[in-house]
């Protein structure tokens, strides 16, 4: 008996003899069958189907119309400060896209369920890899499955789904953009520039240079930062750590964009941007608390430590002719955490 005619046997579709071991137990029990197959409504009234794809083309319709309306609420509802319109903007664009979402799959359901074959079938395990045969056959069954979809025959799903499919990601692009204006440079370029003083964070005043004894670490800001609209965000990129060293400590580089032994470094760490705020006197490191990342103050900041890339900035400084401190240029290079374009 070949392998087809025990499955068909198997299956009840030959002998239905049962075979009994010794112990009574049946060796191969009687296939049960399938049950009557149950025509849907749609597979015998013509116009029941024409009624179905109708309801499956407006519920894609909807979810066309669900993201559409996303991008319009976030577009048409400006911010203007207030939380009401932060709770109106929030809840016409979760609404909106529950439409889009919940549409476009109840339309694909409804298509299955509805218009789709559902007719039963028995596929027999086989080898992995299949005769030639087998395979024409495969492919013939795939190029059958994509007819009998029903795309080439129902263009008005298939238009429908092709506008709902193609909308459906849109929204995700005014919701990037929505996330503020591009940055630009802002990132890059900080509020020190040439003639700017060296103020103290956070009480303020200006800095003499001969107030600053052997050792001392000074937290300080660019004058002014506090009068900007918005000053925190500058404070993140403009806090800078003033310290005072014996001259002979300092490279040459270090001590010509310095004052007496005093140089200026960005105070933010060049891995993750976490304030680089712990100073060791005696060995003259700087430590990120962060991630433990430490820099060399007598190596131009160089970092001898922990996962930052690059050193820190120096801010060129000097003395204006009352001895206070500021700085004689911006930075010469970006502050802040090392990416892609800066290493």
């Amino acid at each position: 008996m070949s392998e087809i005619e025990r499955a068909d046997e198997a299956h009840g579709q030959g002998s239905t003899a049962l075979a009994k071991s010794g112990s009574g137990v049946p060796e191969r029990f009687e296939n049960p069958g399938l049950p009557p197959h149950r025509h849907r409504l749609g597979d015998v009234d013509p116009q029941a189907a024409k009624r179905a794809e109708r309801q499956v083309a407006f519920m894609l319709l909807l979810s066309v119309l669900g993201s559409i309306g996303v991008i319009a609420s976030i577009v048409g509802i400006e911010y203007n400060g207030g939380w009401d319109r932060i709770s109106t903007s929030t809840r016409a664009i979760g609404l909106c896209m529950f439409v889009s979402l919940f549409m476009l799959g109840v339309g694909a359901v409804h298509w299955a369920k509805t218009l789709m074959p559902d007719d039963e079938r028995i596929d027999y395990r086989h080898r992995q890899r299949g005769t030639t045969a087998e395979r024409e056959q495969a492919v013939a069954i795939l190029k059958e499955g994509s007819a009998e979809a029903g795309l080439g025959r129902r263009p008005l799903i298939r238009n429908t789904l092709i506008g709902a499919l193609a909308l459906f990601p849109l929204p995700a692009v005014f919701f990037f953009r929505d996330t503020g204006p591009l940055p630009g440079n802002s990132l890059s370029e900080t509020m020190w520039e040439e003639d700017t003083y060296l103020v103290k964070d956070p009480t303020g005043g200006r800095i003499r240079a001969a107030d600053l004894s052997y050792g001392t670490v000074v937290h300080v800001m660019p004058e002014g930062i506090d009068e900007l609209e918005e000053p925190l965000n500058e404070k993140a990129k403009s806090a800078v750590l003033l310290m005072r060293l014996d001259e002979d400590l300092l490279t040459p580089k270090s001590a010509e964009w310095g004052v007496d032994g005093i140089v200026a470094y960005s105070k933010i760490c060049t891995h993750m941007g976490c304030p680089v705020a712990l100073y060791e006197q005696q060995t003259h490191h700087l430590l990120c608390p962060c991630h433990q990342s430490t820099f060399d103050v007598t190596q131009d900041c160089k970092v001898i430590f922990g996962p930052a890339n690059r050193p820190l900035p120096q801010l060129p400084i000097r003395v204006d002719a009352e001895g206070y401190l500021q700085a004689s240029s911006g930075f010469h290079e970006a502050v802040g955490p090392s990416f892609w374009e800066r290493g």
